[in-house]
Parts: structure tokens; C-alpha cells; sequence
């Protein structure tokens, strides 16, 4: 068995714009990955409107709100 990799691209119908040169008389079992659109991804990521740049950081983020001698893990 021999792995070869492709890089497939559609039109905006779903039809190939290129198709790629296979080896003749020969069997496939064919897997596809869709890749998804860079700008779909961008815009999946956005917060909502209604929260975008309303947090407050107020006081420290990065210290304990515990008293170290209130840990167990350090007794």
C-alpha cells in the first residue's frame, strides 16, 4: 500500500477546479479531510457584541486568595 497526499480545491459550486493525475487501472480507498476556511474559523472566535471589551481586571490576578497556611498541599 502506498499513501499519497492530495490537496483538493472546489469552486464555489463544489466541483474541482484541478483534478490530480492517478495512477491508471488501479483501486482507491479515498479518506477526505475538509479543511475548513480561515475566515469562518476568525469569525467563529469572536465574543459576542455584548460582552466585547466590557471586563474589568480589579486587584491582583496573580496571587493566592488563600492564605498560604490555609493549604494543605504545603503542611
Amino acid at each position: 500500500m502506498q499513501a499519497k497526499k492530495f490537496i483538493l480545491k472546489t469552486d464555489r459550486n463544489g466541483f474541482l477546479i484541478e483534478q490530480p493525475q492517478l495512477p491508471p487501472n488501479t483501486s482507491m480507498e479515498v479518506i477526505f479531510l475538509i479543511q475548513h476556511n480561515p475566515k469562518s474559523i476568525k469569525a467563529e472566535k469572536k465574543p459576542s457584541a455584548k460582552i466585547f471589551r466590557k471586563g474589568k481586571i480589579t486587584g491582583d490576578i496573580v496571587s493566592s486568595v488563600v492564605p498560604p497556611e490555609d493549604w494543605n498541599a504545603l503542611q
